[in-house]
């Protein structure tokens, strides 16, 4: 062995920048890496990752504890040093719990049981008195094995994770506490419906199997995200409730002021209670709003539109009314029916202005809420990921760099490295002179040539290059002035403003909007062509 030659882990010399070599130093720092990478840094249970500036002791880091599977970027819940009291670590049982929940075809397993069991649950037919059928009695069958996978993944989890009593435990988990609780009553209700029909009625349990396809939310984290935004947007959305309860309030009142008993009067037959066929709302003034026909006369005596229920009689039914124009449900009809009494009096303004601001503002404000929520749920949920990423990307890059910083110390020992690198010096510094006596025989030689030829093409060609180019530049300096933009903007209003003002009859006046219109164009073409010469 060379003295001198610093020497890797294996005795082999080490490989720094094409000297003194091995060539498989490549191979072996991908190795190491991707084996440091695996290695395992348990703080918790106190084991320390090996020296990587130590000497060499002979062992190789392939022997060091790796890590199970797991997915990256996803956090791992902590594992407690000892789980039910009585299960370590070490112990054979909780390390196989734990590799299986930690499994993803696992993960994927439980996924595909819930939506089975969503399937069963909207196949199931109840029947009173207690009837059944054949495919009720496979289903009740099939329960069993459903609850057999559910309770194992509770139990596995419980031993992998511990139950409550510490950090990361499996009922510290809002989901898994979901969980559980519909295991639970899942095998509450199958155990008492064996027992004795008779003294349980199992029916209220058994309800709660409705439950179970919330257990996705546990498996799928968008869902998670989803249903926290939501839970999360509850407050806010109170306060735009108690928005929505002002509007309808007021409007209401203005409602009870202006139509209060309108809706009540409808078109009988002379002479009879007996009301026309499709009764709608009247008026039993001449000219104004709906008359009745012939053999007809506009009486009140009606229960109202919707069996009474559209009115505008007491504060109740205002609202109840006021609600359902802000829903956008028949509000049309109720604005029709109230004009059909009051007549052409503006009532459109009321219904306009309560479907503008009531629907169109008030209630979009939830969506609003909703859609703020998820995203700072979306952006902690990435967060929370980027994070788990960029400790384990900081953890294997520490332990690389200290490898690395090992391996180059072969660079202040290699001489030959610096003999290579003096010859490229010495090479590079003869081509730089060469390319320099070669520069200036050109230049000697340009300079002792015939100047070229200018042709009277050419001179015009630049002529007109230059005048473009000066066009160029006025066109741009136009274009880009506040003046010639405020201008392009007063012409299309004004364009626009003509181009409403066209009516029925009006020839002379179609015209001169024609001329208008124009001109118009013809200007915003210009700009749109002056705009594109710039570029």
């Amino acid at each position: 062995m060379d003295v001198g030659v610093p020497r890797c882990w294996n005795g082999s010399p080490a490989l720094i920048s094409g000297a003194l070599v091995d060539p498989g130093r490549v191979r072996r720092t991908t190795l190491i890496a991707s084996q440091v990478k695996m290695a395992e840094q348990p703080q918790a249970t106190g084991a320390t990752t090996p020296d990587v500036d130590a000497p060499d002791t002979g062992q190789s880091t392939a022997q060091l504890p790796k890590k199970p599977a797991r997915p990256r970027g996803k956090a791992q819940p902590e594992k407690p040093k000892r789980s039910l009291l009585c299960l370590d670590l070490k112990n054979p049982l909780r390390k196989l719990c734990y590799d299986i929940v930690e499994w993803k075809p696992f993960e994927y397993m439980i996924l595909t049981t819930i939506f089975a069991n969503c399937i069963a649950l909207a196949v199931f037919t109840p029947y009173p008195s207690g009837d059944t059928n054949d495919t009720n009695q496979i289903l009740e069958k099939v329960e069993w094995i459903f609850m057999a996978i559910f309770t194992a993944e509770c139990v596995m989890k419980i031993i992998a994770y511990g139950f409550l009593f510490h950090p990361g435990a499996y009922l510290r988990n809002t989901w898994n506490s979901l969980d559980f609780t519909i295991v639970t009553i899942g095998i509450a209700s199958q155990i008492l419906q064996h027992i004795s029909k008779d003294l349980f009625d199992v029916k209220a349990l058994r309800a709660f199997r409705v439950l179970r396809p919330l257990r996705l939310v546990s498996g799928v984290p968008s869902l998670q995200i989803v249903l926290n935004s939501i839970l999360k947007a509850m407050v806010p959305l109170f306060h735009i409730a108690f928005l929505v309860l002002f509007v309808i309030i007021i409007y209401a009142i203005i409602g009870l002021e202006l139509f209060s008993g309108l809706l009540h009067k409808t078109c009988f037959i002379n002479g009879t209670d007996n009301m026309a066929d499709d009764p709608a709302p009247c008026s039993s003034e001449k000219d104004v709003g709906k008359n009745c026909g012939e053999g007809l006369e506009c009486k009140e005596h009606w229960d109202g539109p919707n069996f009474g229920i559209t009115n505008f009689d007491n504060i109740g039914y205002a609202m109840l009314t006021v609600f359902q124009c802000i829903t956008l449900e028949g509000w049309t009809d109720i604005m029709y029916a109230i004009a059909n009494v009051k007549g052409n009096t503006w009532v459109w303004i009321y219904f306009v202005t309560l479907v503008i601001f009531g629907n169109f503002f008030v209630m979009n404000l939830i969506l609003g809420v909703l859609s703020g929520e998820f995203s700072k749920e979306r952006e902690k949920a990435k967060n929370r990921g980027d994070f788990q990423k960029s400790r384990e990307r900081q953890q294997f890059e520490d332990d690389l760099k200290g490898y690395l910083n090992w391996i180059t110390v072969a660079e202040e020992l290699d001489l030959e490295n610096d003999q290579g690198q003096k010859e490229e010096n010495q090479d590079s510094q003869g081509n730089k002179k060469e390319r320099r006596n070669n520069d200036d025989s050109q230049s000697n030689i340009n300079g002792n040539g015939d100047p070229p030829q200018v042709t009277t093409c050419k001179m015009y060609c630049r002529r007109f290059d230059k005048v473009n180019r000066r066009m160029r530049r006025t066109c741009r300096k136009a274009v880009k002035s506040q003046t010639f933009y405020w201008a392009i903007i007063v012409l299309v209003f004004l364009n626009t403003l003509v181009l409403a003002t066209e009516h029925h009859g009006c020839v002379d006046f179609f015209l001169i909007k024609n001329v208008h219109a124009l001109s118009t164009f013809h200007l915003m073409g210009s700009d749109g062509v002056a705009k594109d010469n710039t570029h």
